[in-house]
């Protein structure tokens, strides 16, 4: 399966997250301040699941490898990323009713520097990038379950990795 890379638009992300870094909101009621030295507003309001805390990772990310075989999902939080340094492709799918991977909505997106994604928990995902510095927004507990699991082989619980078939971006990573 070919996959193209998308555009990021709101209506685009909606079945997997919230777009993060839209422009500056014209609603009277928005939660937002601008002036001639600086901008600010409320983006999205983080939910790291019952009982989580919000915890900010530094990843850098390297894989450039158009072919992508395994997707991941947080079962708990929402997970923010966002991209400071070099852009990413974020792959995308919603769970089916069996919680597996629904491959027919899978979609691949172009994420500049100072733009984001805050996915929905059960949303898999995957990431590629030439090399990239992001911000991320997760719970401690679904770190250390990840790292468990990568470095220790331990079952994990908070977080569910899946094998897909060969699905292969149609252009390279940024």
């Amino acid at each position: 399966m070919t996959l193209p890379v998308d555009t990021l638009t709101p209506e685009a992300v909606a079945p997997f997250g919230w777009l993060l870094g839209k422009p500056y909101p014209e609603a009277a009621n928005a939660v937002a301040f601008t002036n001639a030295a600086t901008d600010f507003r409320r983006e999205h309001l983080f939910h790291p699941g019952e009982g989580g805390e919000v915890e900010v990772l530094w990843v850098s990310y390297r894989n450039a490898d158009p072919t992508v075989d395994t997707l991941e999902r947080h079962l708990l939080t929402q997970q923010a990323v966002v991209p400071l340094v070099g852009g990413i492709v974020q792959i995308l799918a919603t769970s089916l009713p069996d919680g597996t991977p629904d491959l027919d909505c899978l979609r691949a997106f172009s994420v500049p520097p100072g733009m984001g994604i805050c996915m929905k928990p059960e949303v898999w995902h995957a990431t590629r990038s030439t090399g990239s510095t992001c911000l991320m927004l997760t719970r401690p507990t679904t770190t250390v379950d990840l790292i468990g699991h990568m470095a220790h082989g331990r079952t994990p619980t908070e977080t569910e990795l899946h094998d897909v078939p060969g699905i292969r971006l149609a252009s390279a990573p940024v």
